[in-house]
């Protein structure tokens, strides 16, 4: 519906310079408004026509940067998380992932996912993890709002986020936290999914 709108005065511009110019050309007649009045219409119409597409596309332009910035702070909300996690699994001569890979790169998540169905993490990862989970909590949480902004399913995801990270900061033992961290990695997996 709404690329209805943005295209129908375009077509309506274009039609209305084709049939006019058409008037131009194959229809014999002079006079003031065949001479004069017409090819001003005609620039009338071109105009419209260009205006109202290079105006869409730059509504378009826009809105999509908007769109990747709440993006981009919603997926920042939990850097930290992932930056432990990603230590956590890091061999010892490694260097750990940057915060623009973090919050930028989808991959990372599956990556993520994998080494921890490969390796458990060792106890000090998961006490940071929980604790920063502790402090992430409340900030995603109010961050239900932004997501919202994004869509609906968006925000369904989002608060699946928020309830995971939740659940990370509660665990009470090594199993509980292991799957409130891997269920946080797939539902971080399928909000990177939708498109934004």
């Amino acid at each position: 519906m709404n690329r209805l709108f943005l295209i129908a005065p375009m077509a309506l511009f274009g039609l209305i310079g084709l049939v006019l110019l058409w008037m131009l050309y194959d229809v014999d007649a002079s006079g003031p408004f065949h001479d004069s009045l017409l090819p001003e219409l005609i620039g009338f119409c071109v105009e419209g026509f260009v205006l109202v597409g290079l105006l869409t596309l730059i509504q378009r332009s826009r809105e999509s940067a908007r769109r990747r910035e709440l993006w981009l702070s919603l997926r920042g909300s939990f850097r930290s998380l992932l930056s432990l996690l990603d230590i956590a699994f890091l061999e010892p001569d490694a260097d750990p992932a940057s915060s623009k890979r973090l919050e930028n790169d989808p991959s990372m998540v599956d990556a993520l996912l994998l080494q921890l169905e490969q390796r458990h993490p060792d106890l000090d990862s998961l006490v940071a993890l929980k604790r920063e989970a502790v402090e992430t909590v409340s900030l995603a949480r109010d961050l239900v709002a932004v997501a919202a902004q994004l869509s609906a399913t968006h925000m369904n995801w989002w608060i699946a986020i928020v309830d995971s990270i939740r659940r990370v900061s509660e665990a009470r033992d090594r199993e509980a936290l292991e799957a409130a961290v891997h269920e946080m990695l797939i539902n971080i997996r399928e909000f990177d999914r939708l498109d934004y």
